[in-house]
């Protein structure tokens, strides 16, 4: 594939995703007429890596969060509700709120 075939490739996933994207909402295709009338279609491919970029470090600090939470918080309540209930004349449902508020006051202070 040359790259003659490879950008127009991506103009074509471009207007598509933009297209779509402009369905939702007006302000995308002012924003896109905006660059285009003073950067250019360079200008328009560097902003939508821009916005893919953003998009990506704002959805790998959700998977971060995300496995935290079940690293410091789902299963540690988990284990220690389930522990405690052999050792103390509660159920497990019953231990698991308290569980889940000591491991949810660790991942708070851990950060």
């Amino acid at each position: 594939m040359n790259s003659v075939e490879l950008v127009n490739q991506v103009k074509q996933l471009a207007e598509t995703a933009s297209g779509k994207a402009e369905e939702y909402s007006g302000i995308i295709g002012v924003a896109r007429n905006f660059i285009i009338q003073n950067f250019g279609e360079n200008g328009l491919i560097a902003a939508y890596i821009a916005v893919a970029a953003f998009l990506l470090f704002i959805i790998s600090r959700l998977a971060k969060i995300t496995f935290s939470t079940i690293k410091y918080l789902v299963l540690p309540a988990v284990a220690l509700a389930f522990v405690a209930s052999f050792f103390v004349p509660y159920t497990f449902f019953a231990l698991l709120p308290v569980t889940v508020t000591f491991s949810s006051l660790f991942l708070l202070f851990r950060g």
